[in-house]
């Protein structure tokens, strides 16, 4: 994995391996959970000159996803599940990223999974502690929920996310803890062209009104301690409609 963080932060200050239930696929494998951190000090600087201080943010990439490999083309189903961390609780308020696919060329993500109060969804359609699966977020009017569900606590949410890179679709499974996935969305027309990097972690957007430029605008507040626990990650090629539903 890589680690998208400022560069004067180190892995000892940002990842944690937490003691809770190994989520299902890491059951059989003997893997085991991770917990990505944020705190006041959690500033990406993509290079020495630009540093977004809207953003608090801390992700891990796959080492092998470089933006062009095979894990973005193809049919895969990508896995994954998350939790809460009760002792590092996020802000509802802000808007957070947790998992998403961004296109090599940065101008979009294909699908990201989020929670809190979603920027530019004025409505407040939800209470913000749900999680919200959503499709290309390229432009507002047409990214759509593909699936939305209560972020319990104290219990793993499992997903499957096939994502078909020829036919640009996606179709989306889910499970709570230990129950065998299930589909919960048909096969959804998706723009996922533009390959790109997956991303796990936390991204919390500034909360504020008329900003123009959220990744260097708007409000964070003080004294940061916040997480998100991560298991069972893991690509597998779903070209010949294979998915694994249990481990």
């Amino acid at each position: 994995m890589k680690l998208i963080v400022k560069p004067d932060l180190t892995w000892s200050k940002i990842i944690h391996f937490p003691h809770v239930e190994a989520a299902p696929f890491d059951k059989k494998t003997g893997t085991k959970a991770v917990e990505v951190t944020i705190n006041d000090k959690s500033i990406f600087a993509p290079n020495p000159t630009t540093h977004q201080t809207g953003f608090r943010r801390a992700e891990l990439l796959p080492e092998s996803n470089n933006g062009t490999d095979p894990s973005t083309s193809g049919v895969k189903t990508l896995h994954f599940s998350v939790r809460i961390d009760n002792f590092r609780p996020l802000n509802y308020s802000h808007e957070y990223q947790l998992v998403f696919l961004e296109t090599n060329d940065f101008s979009s993500n294909q699908f990201v999974l989020k929670t809190g109060t979603i920027v530019g969804d004025p409505a407040k359609r939800r209470s913000p502690q749900h999680l919200v699966l959503q499709s290309n977020v390229r432009f507002l009017a047409t990214t759509r929920d593909l699936h939305v569900v209560r972020f319990t606590p104290n219990v793993w949410h499992n997903y499957g996310v096939v994502l078909d890179f020829d036919r640009n679709t996606t179709q989306v499974y889910y499970s709570r803890q230990f129950d065998t996935l299930h589909p919960v969305t048909l096969v959804e027309p998706n723009d996922v062209s533009g390959q790109g990097q997956y991303h796990f972690g936390l991204l919390k957007k500034p909360t504020g009104d008329n900003l123009t430029d959220i990744t260097t605008q708007g409000y964070q507040e003080s004294g940061i301690n916040e997480g998100i626990i991560f298991g069972g990650i893991f690509e597998e090629d779903s070209s010949n409609g294979c998915i694994s539903v249990k481990p």
